[in-house]
């Protein structure tokens, strides 16, 4: 490898070490100033078809490292838990993990939000939010040259795009009950978990099942600082690829898929340490080591939670779904 990517050097690391436990594919190759990026999807537990799954998601914006930190963290975890619990192997007889660690790794090589085309994937999808959008930040087609550029009306969606959805599809909505968690930072001094709305103020079909979910949660960790709300509450925006997927799911379907992101509060960052506004990783990242280690140590836990979850669905989501009027927070 003749270019200096360490997140991309550790997830090939952990692929190499995660033999026979993890298996591995290439979904698509990234070409950015004469380099060829991989992007990786990892999977692991029971290969069971009708059996539940969690995808974890992160790099989407090339800046936000973080949420790559926090997932090959995560897959180091599991990996060396393999060696010795008896517990997990039965857990993951009954379970699929699905990762995506790394979905836009010539933007994180460049330093960048969006990916080499100049389009922020999370603005990608074609998709328009219901209401007026905020300028900008909630998507606009104007220029590569600005943040939040969605990428030409009538162009298909990115690759990198295209091959989370690909994977989504396939592995995930394919399913009885499924999860996916999009790890992102820069937003507010809180972690928050967002599910949807992106686009529009309306609540989705199953809220009731994630009400159900971040109650579970709240009961079992009870100390924990995470805010669930949907993300309307803050923003609407244009293109968001969790809506896009997430109306794909037949209106009478039984099925339950419930996309997530967990939001890292980043701003707690740049508040503790305000030398931090001077670096472009600093807003989106941790800068001290013992920073960084305590935020990969936090979110470990709701990582494995969602797994058990996932596994025991059927002990605690309600009996029926219904659309409930809500103001989208949900405190705890």
């Amino acid at each position: 490898m003749d270019f200096d990517l360490p997140e991309l050097i550790e997830l090939e690391r952990i692929i190499q070490d995660g033999q026979p436990y993890l298996e591995s594919r290439t979904i698509c190759d990234i070409e950015m100033k004469g380099h060829c990026f991989p992007v990786y999807v990892l999977t692991i537990g029971s290969k069971d078809p009708a059996a539940p799954a969690v995808g974890f998601f992160g790099g989407v914006h090339g800046l936000e490292r973080i949420g790559t930190r926090v997932l090959l963290a995560f897959l180091r975890s599991l990996l060396s838990r393999l060696k010795w619990d008896t517990v997990l192997h039965h857990q993951l007889a009954s379970v699929r993990l699905v990762f995506m660690p790394l979905v836009n790794p010539a933007g994180m090589w460049d330093s960048t939000r969006c990916n080499p085309r100049g389009v922020d994937l999370m603005r990608n999808a074609p998709l328009n939010a219901s209401e007026k959008a905020h300028f900008l930040v909630g998507g606009q087609r104007i220029s590569a040259r600005l943040p939040w550029y969605r990428g030409r009306s009538d162009a298909p969606m990115e690759a990198e795009a295209q091959a989370l959805c690909s994977v989504v599809q396939e592995e995930l909505m394919s399913r009885e009950f499924s999860i996916a968690l999009d790890c992102h930072s820069g937003f507010g001094v809180k972690d928050r978990i967002w599910f949807p709305y992106a686009h529009s103020r309306e609540p989705i079909r199953h809220l009731p099942e994630i009400m159900a979910l971040a109650d579970l949660f709240n009961q079992t960790y009870r100390e924990n600082n995470y805010l669930f709300e949907a993300q309307n509450c803050q923003y609407l925006t244009h293109g968001d690829l969790w809506d896009y997927l997430y109306l794909q799911m037949p209106a009478g379907s039984r099925q339950v898929f419930l996309p997530l992101t967990l939001e890292m509060g980043s701003w707690l960052w740049v508040r503790e340490n305000p030398r931090q506004l001077f670096s472009r990783h600093g807003m989106f990242n941790p800068k001290s080591t013992s920073r960084l280690h305590r935020v990969l140590r936090s979110h470990l836990v709701w990582l494995e939670f969602l797994t058990h979850a996932a596994g025991a669905h059927k002990n605690w989501m309600p009996a029926n779904s219904v659309s409930v009027p809500h103001n989208g927070t949900y405190h705890g």
